[in-house]
């Protein structure tokens, strides 16, 4: 792949890459980043060498999806169904989060730029962002200021909500259909809504490719870890309030401790933790004495844990973990489409029993129940309740002992 970068302008250094621009203009995004190079098919490979991986939480390697959709575009012509779609996922429903948020205020161009990368590559001729009604106006008002080579549009989401931001829950409200998730055996490479292929990738997980576009995959690779290369957002924030949330440009790899005091909110400092609820709501507790793990797959690797949305929640140590456990796995359980028994009957029943045994009253087994729920559900929303359910039965287990006999070791915040 031949980059294109102007060389009258100053590539990028450290770790202020997607958040690099003075302002959220074009002006201010050309003077930092330069006009879009003209790309097409090669460019998977250099986001493949480049590592680029899904920020929405799964993590999936992007350049996969665009040659998956890549290969679907020419079948899908052939047998006269319409022509792949590129759907920017700005949904975000993880309530831990904020990142996406901030990226769309601060960077839509490089979003915006990232979709038309996917396209390109993919021989895809329209894309869609798909965001918040508070967000949309902001995005259409970027995209007023541009001239790009395939149709993009902006759609605002009716509804927000932990599961709209699911892949095929989002393709479905793009397509004008219930916003709920799909039936996750058929891939929406190969069969979205409107028997299009659709990819759907994370608004963060665009605005990389379109750092790789422009500055090639060593580039990309100058910072970060071998398994996490690059940058990431990452939002930090106490457990019990999201709206505290404090978002950073980071290293991939950076040191989760390291985080919480770049962050400089009270309640993350490392000194006052008990653990930290890493990924997102769905994700996996570690506790305060591994903090010195890496944000990536293999620092992760010991507690079960994955960087996930890039969220790390803090839990302090005035606060009970057991209480805290169950208050997210009732907020989860409310926020189901309740399209699935482990939806519809598992979650509700997995919440009431750790609010039981919050209150030191007598309960069923929470593991027999979560293990009902994990893997069954029609998307993977049971499974992220599970793991982080689990995950806190495992490092908080002298709070579940002593909770089992009427005792809080806490004594503080409920």
């Amino acid at each position: 792949m031949t980059l294109t970068h102007p060389p009258t302008i100053p590539v990028p250094t450290g770790t202020r890459r997607l958040l690099a621009a003075a302002g959220p203009g074009l002006v201010d995004h050309e003077r930092t980043h330069g006009p879009l190079p003209a790309v097409g098919p090669a460019v998977i490979d250099e986001i493949a060498r480049a590592g680029v991986e899904g920020r929405g939480g799964a993590g999936f390697p992007l350049a996969r999806k665009l040659a998956a959709i890549a290969r679907q575009g020419g079948t899908a012509r052939t047998r006269g169904r319409s022509g792949p779609l590129v759907v920017a996922n700005g949904a975000e429903g993880e309530p831990a989060s904020r990142k996406d948020a901030v990226l769309l205020r601060r960077s839509s161009h490089l979003v915006l730029d990232g979709a038309v990368v996917a396209a390109l590559a993919t021989g895809v001729t329209e894309a869609v962002v798909a965001t918040s009604a508070g967000l949309a106006p902001v995005v259409r008002q970027a995209l007023a200021e541009r001239r790009d080579p395939v149709r993009v549009t902006v759609r605002a989401l009716p509804h927000a909500g932990f599961t709209a931001g699911e892949a095929s829950a989002l393709a479905s409200a793009v397509a004008g259909g219930p916003g709920v998730p799909q039936d996750r055996v058929v891939r929406l490479s190969e069969r979205g809504p409107g028997r299009r292929p659709t990819l759907v990738s994370n608004v963060e997980t665009l605005a990389q490719a379109a750092l790789v576009a422009r500055y090639g995959a060593e580039w990309t690779r100058g910072v970060g870890s071998a398994a996490a290369p690059g940058t990431r957002l990452v939002t930090v924030s106490d457990v019990r309030d999201p709206d505290t949330a404090v978002v950073l440009e980071t290293a991939g790899g950076a040191v989760l401790g390291d985080l919480l005091v770049a962050s400089r909110l009270d309640r993350a400092d490392p000194r006052r933790a008990q653990a930290v609820l890493v990924g997102g709501w769905g994700g996996t507790w570690v506790p305060a004495t591994a903090l010195d793990a890496t944000l990536d797959a293999p620092g992760l690797a010991p507690w079960g844990a994955s960087p996930g949305a890039g969220v790390l929640a803090v839990l302090g140590a005035d606060t009970c973990p057991v209480a805290t456990t169950a208050r997210i796995a009732t907020a989860l359980a409310g926020a189901s489409a309740g399209r699935c028994g482990p939806c519809a009957n598992g979650l509700p029943g997995i919440a009431e029993q750790l609010t039981a045994l919050a209150g030191g009253r007598p309960t069923r087994d929470v593991e027999r129940l979560v293990s009902l729920v994990d893997g069954r559900g029609a998307c993977h929303h049971p499974d992220g309740v599970a793991r982080m359910v689990r995950s806190a039965m495992h490092v908080f287990r002298e709070d579940v002992l002593a909770h089992r006999s009427g005792r809080c070791l806490v004594g503080g915040v409920r």
